[in-house]
């Protein structure tokens, strides 16, 4: 399961884009948007179980799973 990005929340500084290893993360409309198709969770990359992405977002609950 990927992840996403709460539009509402985003606040666009683009953390999350430059923590993802897969490229997964782009600018979209203003904010950011993660590719599901793409996304691996960071499987076999850093803590497991732990998206890269959702420890570079200092917004709460910005980050969900899809």
């Amino acid at each position: 399961m990927a992840y996403q990005i709460l539009r509402d929340l985003c606040t666009a500084c683009g953390d999350c884009q430059q923590a993802c290893p897969n490229q997964s993360i782009s600018p979209w409309k203003g904010v950011y948007r993660i590719d599901a198709a793409t996304c691996t969770e960071c499987d076999g990359e850093g803590e497991p179980g732990m998206p890269q992405c959702l420890d570079a977002c200092m917004e709460e609950d910005c980050i969900v799973p899809a």
